[in-house]
């Protein structure tokens, strides 16, 4: 009996690690190209327990290599030896704010903060935030920030920055806050007054913050704090939400919703609506769901975390919400299964040819949970004439060569915007510099 459950042992771990094999990680079956644009393809979920794990290497950038830029365009490095910069903003005199930052923190213990540990590590995203924000200038127009100055500090975990009413509004990880400003200064000393508070904790760390078109309120972007709520709605509140805030009042409303994390926020400058790019949910499959670019109106609901793409059901939550699907709002353009769309900044005042003068330019981060990989660069999205991405357009790389020739991430691409000269300022926090794109 001994020798006959020693043999049935052996051959349930032979047939589990078969399974394991022939199914983990699980691999794209799609064309990554036919998953992007206005009508990309959707196939069957594939439900995910043990979730793949395919993630570039941090390595950084050695020997003097950069990125690649597109025909036509030359790359250098604008600012270099930051500490993680993942966010931009440029003030009215051509500075450029640059926010140094990681996620806070994670009280995640067990198996689960192992693994999300490693692969932070992995990703070259496991060194402490920097919490502050600092301030690159460029006073002889060469395309080198030869100042650099420590701007603001008191902050946690912040991401997005404005400037609004002649004040400077910044986004932390669990607040809104504001700082007096004076154009030319180099550092602010003022403590950081509260505008409002906003829940933290769990995944999707980063806030997002611009102006509105109304002149009066802020856009601020709030990813959820899991994957597909599997904590229950409660831990969701004012999650997976753009915020509308008005900074006089110090209160808010939820201005869009079901967006699992709406990163990269820019008003389109055909119809002065607010845009924003999002990722997408993980766990089913290397082919699904894409993370996408939309614009986003007063009540829209994008149907997460019951609903993908317009309504397709993930099976997944449960209760099902099947009331909802009717209302779950489709995005306008399919960025690509995992790409980590953070980034976005409309072409408009930036001088890089006819190519790229009607559009919208998506620092993709890169997955973690795609094999093969997928990201890891700056893309263009070609609008058309009515202010929505051309029909037929594709993804166009503008930034590429983050990935050496052995696939290890010699950097990763955040927070994109113009300068005061037309060019295209990169952020790359792996790297830890500010790329900047321009006409050769």
């Amino acid at each position: 009996m001994k020798h006959l459950l020693r043999v049935a042992l052996i051959v349930l771990l032979v047939g589990i690690a078969t399974v394991v094999y022939l199914a983990w990680p699980d691999t794209a079956r799609v064309p990554f190209d036919e998953v992007t644009g206005k009508r990309p393809k959707i196939t069957d979920p594939r439900d995910q327990t043990i979730p793949t794990f395919k993630v570039a290497d941090a390595v950084g950038w050695r020997d003097g290599r950069t990125p690649v830029a597109a025909a036509g365009l030359k790359v250098q490095s604008f600012a270099a030896g930051l500490d993680h910069p993942r966010w931009l903003y440029q003030l009215p005199n051509g500075d450029i704010l640059v926010a140094e930052t990681n996620s806070p923190p994670r009280d995640v213990g067990g198996i689960q903060g192992m693994v999300m540990g490693w692969l932070m590590g992995k990703a070259g995203a496991g060194v402490p935030s920097a919490d502050r924000i600092t301030l690159l200038r460029d006073a002889n127009g060469d395309g080198v920030a030869e100042e650099r100055h420590v701007f603001l500090t008191g902050l946690h975990s912040p991401t997005g920055m404005v400037l609004f009413e002649g004040q400077l509004y910044v986004a932390n990880t669990d607040s809104v806050v504001r700082v007096p400003y004076r154009d030319g200064a180099t550092q602010i000393a003022a403590k950081p007054e509260l505008v409002v508070k906003l829940n933290g904790g769990g995944n999707h760390w980063a806030r997002t913050l611009i102006a509105a078109p109304d002149g009066r309120t802020l856009f601020v972007g709030v990813g959820s704090s899991s994957n597909i709520a599997e904590n229950g709605m409660a831990a969701e509140k004012f999650r997976a939400n753009i915020l509308q805030v008005w900074p006089k009042e110090k209160t808010f409303r939820i201005y869009g919703s079901g967006l699992r994390n709406p990163q990269g926020m820019a008003i389109n400058p055909a119809n002065n609506q607010l845009w924003t790019v999002v990722n997408e949910r993980d766990m089913l499959g290397s082919d699904l769901a894409p993370d996408y670019l939309t614009q986003v109106e007063f009540g829209d609901q994008f149907g997460w975390p019951w609903y993908y793409w317009g309504g397709y059901p993930d099976r997944r939550v449960e209760p099902a919400n099947p009331d909802l699907q009717q209302y779950s709002k489709r995005p306008d353009y399919a960025l690509g299964p995992h790409v980590a769309a953070l980034g976005l900044a409309f072409s408009n005042g930036m001088k890089l040819g006819d190519r790229f003068a009607n559009g919208a330019f998506v620092g993709e981060h890169g997955s973690w949970n795609r094999k093969p990989v997928s990201g890891y660069k700056v893309v263009f999205v070609p609008f058309g004439a009515r202010g929505f991405p051309a029909d037929a357009a594709k993804p166009v790389d503008v930034l590429t060569g983050f990935l050496d020739a052995d696939g290890k991430a010699q950097g990763r691409p955040v927070g994109v915007i113009g300068d005061r000269t037309g060019s295209l300022l990169v952020a790359d926090d792996v790297g830890n510099t500010i790329w900047r794109v321009s006409t050769k």
